[in-house]
């Protein structure tokens, strides 16, 4: 680049890692009937479109997955793990209290030097975390960043209850970002309400050595749902005119794969049609921060996403936190 050219930064490579094997809805009910909870394939498909989610084994951590997504990226970007100077990792379920996951990956990876931190806005993880990396390689400080989701939402669900259970995969998505003399992030506007917290929260917490409060991801899902659909449906308007664009100039829209109820019902909202809509909730369920990277991953490696396209990201979740990142691939 010339002294004084503007920075942007580009997607050059996105990478998925799914875990263990793909656990059916009719395997999930027989799970839990065993242990005296009643649901369906019918119920399950009715309420939320899932049909399947995959589920970490007890050997598979988020690192692990995290920094399989990575290198399924760096190859697709053509560029050294060695080679990235900042990683930025979007998760709600770390290995550990601290150190950073993103820096187990960095160590796992073998990329010495670069800055490595984590995340944490729950299922808008991702979109939070692409958009600081580029903010940050705008700056000209970074060149080449690793932006990874990656989440065992398994672990800290409550088998008994079905309403949540049901709804979570686990897995991982990675992006290689980098500086570029042409616009790729063509603009990202992030938000939160932190008076909604208890709509979708998992409240427990260490305390000397003993856990205080509810361990489990809870969830108010109509709560949730109304929510999704209005915050959705303004942030994708807000950061669309940040752009000085319509809804007519989107090629593809991925949002937070949770249901496909708050999918139709925004893609309604906003006047889109449900085939630029990319859906994978059906094959992966409900993936936290790996949802978005997982489902661009999918569609950019089946030919569906082309260079050129305009793609417009979108996260929601707990906090409550949402927010959006309009891209030209």
């Amino acid at each position: 680049m010339m002294a004084g050219e503007r920075i942007w930064s580009r997607i050059t490579g996105t990478g998925g890692i799914l875990p263990g094997r793909a656990v059916s809805n009719e395997e999930l009910a027989r799970q839990l009937a065993e242990r005296g909870v009643e649901t369906s394939d019918e119920w399950i498909v009715a309420r939320t479109g899932i049909r399947q989610r995959y589920l970490a084994d007890p050997s598979q951590s988020t690192s692990a997955l995290g920094a399989a997504a990575a290198r399924a990226a760096l190859a697709a970007a053509n560029v050294d793990a060695a080679a990235i100077d900042l990683i930025v990792l979007a998760t709600s379920t770390p290995d550990q209290i601290f150190p950073s996951t993103a820096c187990l990956v960095q160590d796992e990876l073998g990329a010495p030097g670069a800055a490595a931190f984590d995340v944490q806005a729950v299922c808008s993880g991702f979109v939070y975390g692409l958009a600081v990396a580029d903010a940050m390689i705008r700056t000209g400080v970074y060149r080449r960043a690793l932006v990874i989701g990656a989440e065992v939402f398994s672990r800290i669900l409550d088998w008994h209850d079905r309403t949540t259970c049901v709804l979570f995969g686990d897995g991982a998505g990675a992006v290689v970002l980098e500086a570029a003399t042409e616009p790729g992030i063509l603009a990202a506007r992030l938000r939160a309400d932190g008076s909604q917290a208890r709509i979708l929260c998992t409240a427990g917490r260490v305390v000397q050595g003993q856990l205080q409060g509810d361990p489990f991801l809870r969830m108010d899902g109509q709560a949730v749902f109304k929510l999704a659909v209005n915050v959705l449906d303004a942030s994708a308007r807000e950061v669309l005119a940040d752009a000085g664009m319509s809804v007519g100039d989107i090629d593809w829209v991925i949002p937070h794969q949770a249901n496909v109820r708050i999918l139709s019902a925004t893609a309604r909202k906003l006047g889109l049609p449900e085939s630029k809509v990319i859906v994978t909730v059906d094959q992966h369920g409900n993936t936290s921060a790996a949802s978005v990277p997982l489902a661009l991953d999918v569609a950019v490696r089946d030919g569906r996403i082309q260079p050129g396209q305009r793609v417009l990201l979108q996260g929601v979740g707990g906090g409550f936190t949402w927010g959006s990142v309009l891209l030209r691939f």
